[in-house]
């Protein structure tokens, strides 16, 4: 257990993937490349964000807000109570012994809606 080395003591990137920070979209990632990471996947999304941005620190908002409108909202609980129902649908085929196989369809259905639910807009 030597000191740390500035390699171990550095931020590595993470290789989880990454998603545009306005629509959603998955980035993609392009290894070897110097720089920062991307946040947005284009600049129309880039702008949105800027607009909102502006928007939340003329409103007197923290920094950190997320305003989202009625529909946006609605859309949001929508897709949680879809990831929630697939949870519930995995519990109850396995308390009733379900085959592999149609635990596998459940627990496709139940990434789909995940993955569905990480597009905040």
């Amino acid at each position: 257990m030597g000191t740390p080395t500035p390699e171990s003591t550095s931020p590595r990137r993470s290789r989880a993937q990454q998603h545009c920070g306005w629509c959603g979209r998955h980035l993609s990632t392009a290894d070897g490349k110097v720089g920062r990471r991307r946040r947005y996947c284009g600049q129309a999304c880039r702008q949105r964000a800027y607009e909102r941005r502006s928007q939340v620190q003329r409103g007197g908002l923290p920094d950190d807000a997320v305003v989202l409108s009625d529909a946006e909202l609605a859309d949001l609980q929508d897709r949680l109570f879809q990831v929630r129902c697939s949870a519930e649908d995995m519990v109850t085929a396995v308390d009733d012994g379900a085959s592999t196989v149609e635990l596998r369809q459940l627990a496709g259905e139940l990434a789909r809606a995940a993955q569905d639910l990480e597009r905040i807009r």
